[in-house]
């Protein structure tokens, strides 16, 4: 789709609903991307919500599902290095990170009921008991701080019912799924109530395993959680919310797809398990000579061994483990009626494990095994005032984590014996963070407002290595000590906005963030001069112009902006050796707009749209000593497609007391690739549609629903994600692809409707 044909499409769908009657209204959506509670169509930033609703019509049921709504958002859950199921990559507006692992920062923060969740593994949710989820595009420096230099993703729990209550789902579908769920609001007292959820969902795998006789890529989650409000009066709210979820899986869902015949590791253990016309080596410290020949020989390590994007057929043990548990209390006290205190408090630890075949052959090229135990505790306190023309909010915030990561890699290069040598990238993890921050929204008229908001932040990021070879595990590849470095950075953002009418409003904002540095773990072997194992932060700069609009008397909503960002000292993963390493190397600058339509031109139809587009320019690449990862300025930036859209339509029919509800989504998404180095072999290289229908049927006077789906209903094949190293001595590209078809059927029974 060129550029000139996406804006034909988008004024056609203006042009169209512009001239047809209408008669129902788009609901108000609040939300609370400046720290206070607004009407989302009176925040000049580029949001899109969510309600529980619509996540169900949608057929959003995970995280990862959230980019199919959301323009401008690429949302990876392929396990990558982690090698569990539970790692995520979040880009908005193709900013983001490509390591989900404890030491590497997200790029895009997720926070749950306002507290922020540390890492990129746990971040894949299951959407159970959910009030809204909003996403904020664009460096949400000023308000969130650290590690949102690509935008927000905000999503709220429900809270206690006032009233006993259930909510019982069950569901089954494709794959042998099974997913249950229950919740109760019990209210204990007029000022005291509580809410107790459970639920389970599994499903069978969908990556052949072959050497385990099993399937990987499977599901196997158990969560609960428990929330209480006391309201002892008119000015206080607290909120307890508990949660503990596992997650007990075979494996990640990752395959190998291209050997490099070339690469030193297919050499050498091609040469040793005697693979015809292989040239024995000069010495015994380096590879054969030749490449790898392209036969049918089990002895040679070629795409031959290799059983295509659905099949592994590595030998390795693997692994998916998560145990996550968290508590946080949140208290507000409204000393006046224009003066309030909140306090937000947070813990939350995590362990996991992931273990995989990275080659996915019967040769010992290479394979990880990751063992991570780690916390995180949090302190937020804010000032809130509001008043009839001023709103602002200050505060100050601290977080501390630690993580201890064991990553023991498993590989066979040259001079060692055929079954290999393991390597211990072990490395303590200890980092804290303060922050003080204020915002200010003030209405100088009835049209006009100004927002002003400024955060000071320092990053403190700790690393205590312990890395060395098995064979000589008293021979440190560097010292053991604690390395610690600060980083602190002022970011500000700025916006004015103008209420043409009631239903018009246009915005220009302006916005920084930044994502501190931190130190490279992953070795190979001792650290080089060179090496770099400190790397630096990186920053955005972003500017907006937006437009929001409630037509026909709220019949029609149309949401856009325009924007370009400058992205400075990018944080990219090069390969020295086999171990990703992060590099700043040079800038960026990122163009694109985002257009979201929601029509509801009667009481049955619903029409929803969106359209995404990015240009990503990699102005400048910085010289780098020893890495092998091929960028330059004609590579695209990851996770960044030129086009995304969506589209959903459905109507609901009354037939007797039952009302039926079909639906029909579409997804689109342009050429994508997942690394730096925009490794082919990885990448989704062809546009791809995917589509999903679903029709409910619902009786609201019994509070029962039956809803029924099916999506990638054109059992579209695609890769989501990947893990790169083709170009280096281990020669492999790893790469995850999606489920095919899906089907499924739900039984929701919803009393007093919560």
């Amino acid at each position: 789709m060129s550029y000139r044909n996406g804006y034909v499409l988008a004024a056609g769908w203006l042009l169209t609903v512009w001239s047809l009657p209408s008669f129902a209204q788009i609901e108000q959506i609040t939300v609370t991307a400046r720290r206070v509670r607004e009407n989302q169509q009176d925040t000049p930033i580029s949001v899109t919500t969510v309600t529980p609703e619509s996540l169900e019509h949608k057929q959003i049921f995970r995280t990862d599902d959230l980019d199919q709504t959301t323009p401008n958002m690429v949302f990876d859950s392929s396990a990558r290095l982690a090698g569990n199921n539970s790692g995520i990559v979040i880009t908005i507006r193709g900013i983001g990170q490509t390591d989900p692992t404890p030491d590497v920062d997200p790029g895009v923060g997720l926070y749950i009921d306002d507290v922020y969740m540390g890492h990129g593994v746990g971040g894949l949710l299951d959407f159970r008991d959910i009030e809204s989820v909003q996403v904020l595009r664009g460096p949400q420096g000023a308000l969130f701080g650290r590690n949102t230099i690509g935008g927000a993703v905000l999503i709220s729990t429900r809270d206690p019912g006032k009233e006993f209550g259930v909510n019982v789902k069950g569901t089954l579908g494709s794959g042998k799924l099974r997913d249950g769920f229950i919740g109760a609001d019990v209210p204990i007292s007029d000022t005291l109530g509580a809410r107790i959820t459970f639920g389970k969902r599994k499903q069978d795998g969908y990556i052949a395993y072959p050497a385990l006789n099993t399937e990987v890529g499977d599901t196997n989650t158990y969560t609960a959680t428990g929330k209480l409000r006391w309201t002892p009066g008119e000015h206080i709210d607290v909120r307890l919310a508990l949660d503990f979820s596992t997650a007990d899986e075979r494996g990640p869902a990752l395959t190998n797809v291209a050997l490099n015949p070339a690469s030193a590791f297919p050499r050498t253990v091609s040469y040793a398990a005697g693979c015809p016309g292989m040239l024995p080596p000069p010495n015994p410290n380096a590879p054969s000579p030749s490449n790898v020949p392209l036969i049918d020989d089990p002895r040679c390590a070629n795409n031959f061994r290799l059983g295509g994007p659905y099949v592994n057929n590595g030998t390795f043990p693997v692994k998916s483990y998560l145990r996550n548990r968290g508590a946080s209390l949140t208290a507000r006290y409204d000393l006046t009626d224009a003066l309030a205190v909140k306090s937000i408090s947070s813990y939350r630890a995590i362990d996991w494990i992931g273990s995989r075949d990275a080659d996915g052959t019967a040769f010992p090229i290479l394979a990880t095994e990751y063992d991570t135990s780690g916390s995180q505790w949090s302190q937020e306190l804010q000032l809130l005032y509001n008043s009839t023309r001023l709103t602002a909010v200050g505060g100050v915030y601290y977080f501390r984590e630690r993580s201890d990561d064991h990553l023991v890699v498993s590989f066979t290069p040259p001079g060692t014996a055929p079954s290999g040598t393991r390597n211990c990238d072990c490395n303590l993890v200890k980092n804290h963070s303060w922050a003080v921050f204020t915002n200010w929204i003030y209405k100088v008229t009835d049209a006009w407002s100004i927002d002003l908001g400024e955060r000071y932040t320092s990053d403190t990021k700790g690393s205590l290595p312990n890395e060395y070879d098995f064979r000589t595990p008293d021979v440190k590849w560097l010292p053991v000590v604690l390395y610690e470095q600060t980083f602190t950075k002022p970011t500000f953002s700025g916006s004015t906005s103008y209420r043409w009418t009631r239903d018009i409003m246009t915005y220009f904002s302006y916005s920084q963030g930044f994502k501190g540095g931190g130190w490279n773990s992953h070795f190979n072997r001792p650290i080089q001069p060179t090496d770099p194992h400190l790397f630096r932060e990186e920053t955005a700069n972003s500017f907006e112009l937006g437009v929001k609009t409630d037509l026909f008397d709220r019949h029609l909503r149309v949401n856009g902006a325009v924007f370009t960002t400058a992205y400075h000292n990018m944080q990219f993963t090069y390969r020295i050796g086999v171990a990703p390493f992060l590099f700043n190397t040079g800038k960026a600058t990122i163009n694109g707009g985002e257009l979201e339509l929601t029509w509801v031109p009667t009481d049955a139809w619903l029409i929803e749209a969106g359209v995404g587009t990015l240009h990503g320019k990699i102005d400048r690449v910085d010289p780098l000593v020893n890495a092998v990862t091929a960028v330059s300025t004609q590579n695209r930036l990851p996770f960044t497609p030129d086009w995304q859209a969506n589209a959903g339509v459905s109507y609901q029919v009354h037939a007797a007391n039952v009302l039926l509800t079909p639906r029909v989504d579409v997804f689109y998404q342009t050429r994508t690739y997942f690394d730096e180095g925009n490794t082919p072999q990885i990448a989704q290289l062809d546009p791809i549609v995917l589509l999903g229908a679903s029709v409910a049927f619902e009786v609201p006077q019994k509070n029962w629903r039956v809803l029924a789906g099916g999506r990638n209903l054109t059992d579209k094949k695609h890769s989501q994600g990947g893990n790169p190293s083709y170009t280096t001595s281990s020669g492999y590209a790893e790469a995850s692809y999606v489920r095919g078809r899906e089907y499924y059927v739900s039984f929701v029974y919803d009393l007093h409707g919560h």
